[in-house]
């Protein structure tokens, strides 16, 4: 199985606003960063766990993002501490139709077998028409949303 997740307000939280709309250079603050203006970023506080419990399942994860700073997500992924524990990373602007197209042709996992967890209820109505198994994350990726699929 392919665990699939968006960034923004699903993983982290950039001070209430979008990765493309901080200020870099960041820098590491303990568990979050921040950005040139101060501005704090952070990994919702499930998501670590939630992380590690789907690696160590044995599952594949993904990222799948439209932003429009591709390299400043990538950047904070590693900052964060998460980058390692995904196997692709499918980052940049545009619909999420193709990112998944691309997932599904690299892991080779067909999209019925595949999870996705994201904050936007267009990019939730799109995946599902795949046929993705899709979750609207609303404030932060929770244990809950994801135990159920593990």
């Amino acid at each position: 199985m392919l665990f699939v997740f968006d960034l923004d307000f699903t993983l982290w939280d950039c001070g209430g606003t979008w990765c493309d709309c901080t200020t870099p250079p960041y820098r590491k603050d303990g568990e979050s960063v921040l950005d040139s203006s101060g501005r704090l970023i952070y990994l919702y506080p499930d998501v670590p766990d939630i992380l590690e419990k789907v690696k160590t399942a044995g599952h594949k994860l993904a990222a799948a993002s439209r932003t429009h700073e591709p390299d400043w997500a990538r950047e904070l992924l590693h900052l964060l501490g998460i980058s390692d524990l995904f196997d692709w990373k499918e980052i940049y602007p545009g619909p999420k139709i193709p990112h998944f197209k691309s997932l599904q042709q690299k892991s080779g996992i067909p999209f019925g077998q595949m999870f996705f967890f994201d904050d936007e209820l267009r990019n939730i109505r799109d995946i599902s028409r795949l046929g993705v198994h899709s979750v609207l994350v609303e404030n932060g990726l929770s244990q809950s949303q994801v135990s159920q699929f593990l």
